[in-house]
């Protein structure tokens, strides 16, 4: 089976481990062989959280610079941050709602434009969508589901080799019946905001 390489970077706090297994479940239901790891970081204090996650016959979820198949990113900057990881190959998939680290809200730092960083992505990767997941998470009524709003529209990039029911099977299995409305809600409307970019 052909493999799939998925970078997934975040902010501390941002639901990058429960994309990570739902992601994870959503193989298992499809016999997708998986391979994960993760790097938490400082992830408490707003920290980068990054998952490397590997779809398909491999023999290790390392992914080296330039092997990603796809980046998703749950922050501009944590995306531009990993760009080192994407080449000409690589579909790219970032948030654009701003999560400006500490040492920008002290003064002792400059957040890039994201319209600079979208430009960056652009030229180095075989193609991006940008979306305002926090927008879509609030119209889904959870400002916490911005994870599940970018889950929606990485499946929707079709990389992954299993199915939108697969996927909205794993979100039931793994997701607290308490946001289960609300996170399939952020689902689809990140898969659908993902279709106009088609």
């Amino acid at each position: 089976m052909e493999t799939t390489r998925l970078i997934i970077v975040a902010v501390g706090g941002q639901g990058n481990l429960l994309a990570s297994k739902v992601l994870g479940e959503a193989a298992l239901i499809s016999d997708v062989p998986i391979r994960m790891s993760e790097i938490h970081g400082m992830a408490q204090r707003g920290g980068v959280v990054e998952s490397a996650i590997v779809f398909g016959d491999a023999t290790s979820s390392i992914i080296s610079d330039g092997e990603a198949d796809i980046l998703l990113g749950f922050e501009p900057s944590e995306t531009l941050r990993a760009l080192n990881r994407c080449s000409k190959k690589t579909k790219v998939i970032t948030n654009t709602a701003t999560l400006p680290p500490f040492t920008v809200s002290i003064g002792k730092g400059v957040y890039p434009e994201v319209e600079n960083i979208k430009e960056l992505l652009k030229a180095k990767c075989a193609s991006l969508v940008a979306i305002d997941s926090m927008k879509l998470a609030k119209e889904a009524g959870s400002p916490m589901s911005v994870n599940i709003v970018l889950l929606g529209a990485l499946v929707q990039s079709g990389s992954l080799g299993f199915t939108k029911e697969n996927v909205i099977e794993a979100i039931k299995r793994r997701t607290k019946k308490s946001f289960l409305d609300k996170n399939l809600k952020a689902f689809e409307l990140g898969f659908e905001a993902a279709q106009n970019y088609q």
